[in-house]
């Protein structure tokens, strides 16, 4: 049985059909991505699986039961966590503070009661465990910094914490590297890695960088006009005909 398991899924919206009986199948430790060209479908089919779409027809599936149709929340609490393009930060709140407030969030406590210490000892515990997030992710420099100085790749490293603060078992990435230079790439890469190497987080993401796709998947998902056009390793990707005829082109940067 699958980790993650997508039958036939579909959206209709009135007349148009983003997604058209897409399957993907995604094993336990695996970084998925999702690639196509703008106006593909991936970004429809990535919402319906998170909850934020509710599909057309089809099933969704994570470890043998059926969150088809469930709100976000619910899918949130069961596990299954995504990002944002646009991270969904407190500015005005230090990177400690931004990812407490998510842990309370998601697991929906009372900032009220942590506040006035009818929960110290729980409030305690998940601002020790929101510095270990940090610090594992690289930030432990910034703890104390205000989410507005952050810079771009911070922002993004930041956000990335605070869906971790709810501890899912599959971490769902919305083009995790849009806007960021070269070095800020690599950094994003080497920690989406270390995430699912050293905490066993499952990965699939949906990112336009193919250089970014190639070098962090272990398979890649092609979706063209709402359909499955193909699926496979980085290196079968590169080389299928029909994916580079829809998508790559002649960009060298898959290379």
């Amino acid at each position: 049985m699958s980790f993650l398991s997508v039958k036939k899924l579909s959206k209709h919206f009135g007349g148009l059909i983003a997604n058209n009986e897409i399957d993907l199948e995604v094993e336990k430790g695996e970084i998925r991505g999702i690639i196509g060209p703008n106006g593909a479908g991936k970004t429809t089919f990535f919402n319906v699986i998170s909850g934020f779409y509710q599909p057309t027809s089809g099933s969704v599936t994570f470890k043998g039961q059926n969150i088809s149709g469930k709100h976000s929340s619910e899918i949130s609490k069961l596990g299954v966590v995504r990002t944002f393009q646009r991270a969904a930060l407190f500015p005005d709140f230090t990177v400690l503070e931004n990812v407490v407030i998510a842990r309370h969030l998601r697991a929906n406590n009372s900032l009220v009661s942590a506040i006035f210490g009818n929960q110290k000892k729980a409030e305690e515990a998940n601002v020790k465990r929101s510095a270990e997030i940090i610090e594992f992710l690289g930030l432990g420099d910034e703890i104390e910094s205000l989410a507005s100085n952050l810079s771009h790749g911070h922002q993004r490293q930041l956000g990335v914490a605070m869906a971790l603060a709810t501890e899912p078992e599959l971490l769902m990435l919305d083009e995790p590297v849009a806007g960021m230079n070269s070095g800020e790439k690599a950094v994003m890469v080497g920690m989406v890695k270390k995430i699912r190497d050293e905490w066993g987080v499952t990965v699939l993401l949906v990112e336009h960088d193919m250089r970014t796709v190639m070098n962090l998947c272990d398979r890649i998902t092609v979706i063209d006009f709402g359909e499955k056009l193909a699926e496979g390793t980085p290196d079968e990707i590169k080389n299928n005909d029909k994916v580079i005829e829809a998508y790559l082109g002649a960009d060298d940067s898959v290379a």
